[in-house]
């Protein structure tokens, strides 16, 4: 009677043993399949989906802005542009050229594992950094929404969300603030783009514009028409400066403010209208500080707005 026990007792204990190893098997694959996903996925600027394995421990920043965001949101920066208006607490960082001139071999060195860079310019230098083991995260900010959108994406790719959150309501609040204290009649203002030998005049959807307007002011350039290569800038055209009679003309440029003002001032010399104008008549020509307005000063924009809001409440008090 005993043997008859035999077979029913080897079949279930040859099932149990099938269950246990498939089960096995399936949480081996299903652990597996989980390390292979990214540990985070990103949707930048230009709509592309950016994947990475971790939180990225070795960030390039093309941009001062987007250098002083990373530095605000704790993340470890390794490369930062190379400008004449370096940022505060990056003393020791390497400078890797800038979004105009990106240096690959400097990012190759450093082991970048992100480059933060700009939509508009190194969208063609996606391959190249890919190519060196980097992955292009690109941004722009032209406008202060454009910047608390860049908060919040780095924010989540450094996994700090509600740090970033804050953040940019933080300078939301601020922006509304200024906006709504705003009294008066909203002063004429030319924004110009110098370089020694060029300049241009700011358009609303450009940074410098949209903080102008945000502060209060009238951007008498708000309907000349783009440049094809610069679409957010148009050219300098004197008849239209002359009839729009500008009240205060602001200067903005990426370093070399007295020279470029001594150019732009005898560029106004050379015709003679210029010198009716309200804004040379009183001696209303000023440059504006390269580190808030000849880049994107991240996280440091409402300082440029306040400075601009300041600017236009002394202008309607004389």
């Amino acid at each position: 009677m005993a043997k008859q026990w035999h077979a029913p007792l080897l079949l279930l204990t040859l099932c149990a043993f099938l269950l246990t190893a498939c089960g096995s098997v399936g949480d081996t694959e299903v652990a597996d399949a989980d390390a292979a996903l990214p540990a985070l996925t990103l949707t930048d600027f230009a709509e592309r989906q950016v994947s990475f394995p971790s939180v990225p421990q070795h960030i390039v920043a093309l941009g001062n802005g987007e250098a002083d965001i990373i530095i605000a949101l704790g993340g470890t920066l390794v490369g930062k542009p190379t400008t004449s208006t370096p940022l505060k607490g990056t003393e020791e960082v390497m400078q890797i050229g800038t979004a105009h001139e990106v240096d690959l071999e400097k990012i190759a060195y450093l082991k970048a594992d992100a480059v933060l860079g700009n939509t508009q310019m190194n969208a063609k230098d996606i391959p190249a950094i890919e190519g060196i083991g980097a992955k292009m995260v690109l941004t722009q900010a032209n406008s202060v929404a454009d910047i608390t959108k860049q908060i919040r994406l780095f924010g989540q790719m450094l996994k700090k969300e509600s740090e970033a959150q804050q953040l940019s309501a933080d300078i939301e609040a601020e922006v509304k603030a200024a906006t709504t204290n705003r009294t008066g009649e909203k002063p004429r203002v030319l924004l110009v783009y110098g370089a020694p030998g060029t300049y241009m005049v700011a358009l609303p959807n450009s940074l410098g514009g949209n903080i102008l307007e945000l502060a209060g002011g009238d951007n008498i350039a708000a309907d000349y028409p783009a440049l094809q290569s610069y679409p957010q800038y148009a050219t300098l055209n004197t008849e239209r400066v002359m009839e729009a009679n500008p009240q205060i003309i602001l200067i903005m440029t990426h370093g070399n403010g007295e020279e470029v003002q001594k150019g732009f001032e005898q560029e106004m010399r050379q015709n003679a209208a210029w010198s009716s104008i309200d804004a040379v008549v009183h001696n209303r020509v000023r440059v504006l500080p390269a580190d808030l307005f000849g880049t994107n000063p991240g996280t440091r924009v409402t300082e440029a707005l306040q400075l601009l809001v300041s600017l236009f409440a002394d202008l309607e008090a004389q």
